[in-house]
């Protein structure tokens, strides 16, 4: 008999739909959605409506009607949404970021000049909150990563703990031509630019591989010590020249950043993330170790490829998410959430709330990333210094 866990979506956009999508995939758990909530009440019901699910009243409702929440808001929120699950005995499924520096409340507040020593303690202590919160709750976070669970990832990791490799060096990389989200370009809003947006996935990933290295040789994680960052704002930049086909519209975040982290045993990773990439989205991670090397190309990758002469002839097909365009040569994906790993991650993440399962994408990856990410804006505004670590 499969368990049944009672479950919310609180949040009625893009990683809401997501989300409903991945919950339908899953097969160990029986999954009965008890509602969605959203401040916005159109939305709310919309999104209910055309899912044929319960539209909550209140957001105290269905954190307490649920067994597992889906937090798919905005990343000032997550804090407090993921506490008042945790103190309810509630699993929260917490998107990434984990937590992030929103402002100081100012209107005139630009987070490209705010002082990223402020920024960086606010996170630290909000992490420090959130931890904290888990350790005294029967639930645990569980840390929206995809990138952790996908199929490549996985299959790396296998080869890591059978052949007793080391990583010497990780090269991870997503880039786009800009997000979804109306909230991308203000800090306020985002938390960041593209090294809290984009960045998260490689650098997550390449943080659990270290950390599944070190268990396999040692016992022991291999954890982040120092990071060197430099970010900018091309797309604001005087003389650039727009073409039309990127989003600009970046306020006081940036638009491309580069994180050189080196670990505990003094190996190292680069991860680049920027939103000056036409032709969809480039997900991939290159793992060199002493044994080995991996390329986990997660998005594009060619198993399957089509050539389109005219733009019309696949209007109605998805291709692949932002491809700029459909004409020409493209790289069809045949189930882009699988090979993202949005279906076994959601499948995970209930087996540990019915089941007790194993824990792969959990609270310390998530604070030892964002830990990492507001350590790599403090390295920037010194011109790329090395700046130390805080990991959980």
């Amino acid at each position: 008999m499969k368990v049944k866990v009672r479950t919310g979506i609180i949040g009625s956009g893009f990683a809401a739909s997501l989300h409903y999508s991945a919950i339908q995939k899953i097969f160990g758990v029986d999954v009965e959605i008890v509602g969605v909530y959203s401040p916005n009440e159109s939305h709310r019901r919309s999104f209910a409506d055309s899912r044929s699910i319960p539209a909550a009243d209140s957001l105290e409702e269905l954190v307490d009607n649920s067994t597992v929440v889906h937090v798919c808001t905005p990343v000032s929120t997550h804090e407090s949404i993921a506490i008042m699950a945790l103190e309810r005995d509630t699993y929260p499924i917490v998107e990434k970021p984990l937590v992030g520096f929103c402002g100081n409340g100012s209107r005139e507040f630009r987070g490209d000049r705010f002082p990223k020593t402020e920024v960086l303690e606010a996170v630290h202590t909000s992490i420090e909150r959130i931890l904290a919160a888990e350790r005294e709750s029967r639930a645990k976070i569980l840390y929206a990563e995809n990138w952790v669970f996908a199929p490549a990832i996985q299959k790396e990791r296998e080869i890591l703990e059978k052949s007793g490799a080391q990583i010497l060096w990780i090269q991870g990389e997503q880039s786009h031509s800009g997000s979804h989200a109306k909230a991308y370009g203000f800090w306020k809003s985002a938390g960041g630019g593209v090294a809290v947006a984009n960045a998260c996935h490689p650098l997550s990933a390449a943080l659990y591989l270290k950390r599944k290295e070190g268990l396999a040789r040692e016992g022991v994680p291999i954890r982040p010590r120092t990071v060197s960052a430099r970010t900018h704002e091309i797309t604001r930049l005087p003389g650039f020249i727009d073409a039309g086909h990127l989003r600009k519209e970046y306020h006081d975040t940036e638009d491309a950043a580069y994180l050189h982290v080196e670990f505990e045993d003094g190996t190292i990773a680069d991860i680049s993330a920027s939103a000056l990439v036409l032709g969809g989205i480039y997900n991939r991670l290159t793992v060199a170790a002493n044994n080995h090397r991996t390329i986990c190309s997660i998005n594009p990758n060619n198993s399957i490829q089509t050539f389109s002469p005219k733009e019309e002839y696949l209007q109605d097909v998805y291709v692949v998410e932002k491809p700029g365009t459909k004409q020409g040569w493209s790289h069809p994906a045949p189930d882009e959430y699988f090979s993202t790993g949005y279906p076994q991650e959601m499948e995970a993440f209930y087996r540990t709330a019915a089941y007790g399962d194993p824990l792969e994408s959990d609270s310390t990856l998530a604070a030892d990333t964002i830990s990492t990410i507001y350590s790599a804006y403090l390295s920037a505004e010194r011109d790329g210094r090395k700046v130390e670590i805080r990991t959980y």
